[in-house]
Parts: structure tokens; C-alpha cells; sequence
């Protein structure tokens, strides 16, 4: 995206930065990148590559699921039930990030794990024209990506045959 809109990579930026007399503190970077044109995730990186990236940015995927599931170990089988549940569908690249896991096929983003609470995750979907109601509770600030939908897991018994089509569904739109 940088290349795309600036007509230039990371590196020239960082040369650029460096030599900038009053890129000292992330205030004044970010403003001059603005005046630049340089904004929204594209700055957001100039600025990690300028102060350092956040640990979860750099963290494993080992690491940042142990992170995700360290007060709540009971929780964890539910995410391994989604994901063998999601391969069977077809190809899935699994993503830990910090607070969730995504699930993507090779179109984009279907479904996340997000261990919610001590007691509860959530299996969060992208499902078009999909409502909440019922089982269905709103996911739109769940785990970001378009997903608008999500269920309450409290075990992997919770995963059962409703919540499995619904995944399957997710799959399917979203291949």
C-alpha cells in the first residue's frame, strides 16, 4: 500500500525519517507524515518502524495464543474444535493475533475464536444479511474483519450441529 500510493517502500521512508531533525517524538512524526500524506495504516506502520513494533506484533503464534488462553486454560480446546472443524471445509490459514484467532479462507477473514471471558468464548462470523437473534448475538466489535455475527461457546459441546452449519456457512460466503 505504501509503494501503491507514495511511489515509495519502507526503506526510503525510514531513510527519509532519519533525517528528519524533528522526528523525535511520534507526535510530530505522525504530523509531518500527515502533511506528507502518509496516513492510517500506512503511518501507523512508518511510526512502528520509526519507535518499535508492539511485543503482540512481534510475538509468535505459540506465544500470543498462550497469551490469549493463560487465565482461562479450559477455553483453549474450543478454539482446536473450531479449527478442525473449519479445515474440513477446505483450506484455512489460522492467525493468532493478541486478543483473538482468525480463520481465513484464501478470499478473506470468515470466522474468529475470541476467548471473551474466564468462562465463555466467542465464535465470531461473517455472514451476509445475518442478524442477530436467537443463538446469533451481534459481533460487529468482536473481532474486527467484517464479521457481524457470534456465538456463545462455553464448551466445546456447545459446538454442535447448528453452530458447525453456521461455520460451514461462514466458509462458503466467504470462499
Amino acid at each position: 500500500m505504501l509503494v501503491r500510493d507514495t511511489g515509495h517502500g519502507v526503506e526510503w521512508w525510514n531513510e527519509r525519517i532519519a533525517a528528519l531533525p524533528s522526528a523525535a517524538d511520534e507526535t510530530t512524526l505522525r504530523a509531518w507524515l500527515t502533511d506528507q500524506g502518509v496516513t492510517g495504516y500506512k503511518q501507523m506502520l512508518l511510526v512502528m518502524e520509526r519507535f518499535g513494533y508492539p511485543d503482540y506484533l512481534l510475538a509468535s503464534a505459540d506465544a500470543l495464543l498462550a497469551g490469549q488462553y493463560a487465565d482461562r486454560p479450559q477455553l483453549r480446546p474450543i478454539l482446536d474444535a473450531v479449527v478442525m472443524a473449519a479445515q474440513a471445509f477446505g483450506p484455512v490459514d489460522v492467525q493468532a493475533r493478541k486478543t483473538y484467532t482468525s480463520l481465513l479462507t484464501p478470499r478473506r477473514t470468515f470466522a474468529a475464536v475470541r476467548p471473551t471471558t474466564k468462562t465463555r468464548s466467542d465464535l465470531v462470523l461473517r455472514l451476509d444479511g445475518a442478524e442477530p437473534g436467537g443463538r446469533l448475538l451481534d459481533g460487529r466489535n468482536a473481532a474486527g474483519g467484517g464479521l457481524n455475527v457470534r456465538i456463545a461457546l462455553q464448551s466445546v459441546a456447545d459446538l454442535d450441529a447448528e453452530a458447525l452449519d453456521l461455520l460451514g456457512q461462514a466458509y462458503a460466503e466467504n470462499s
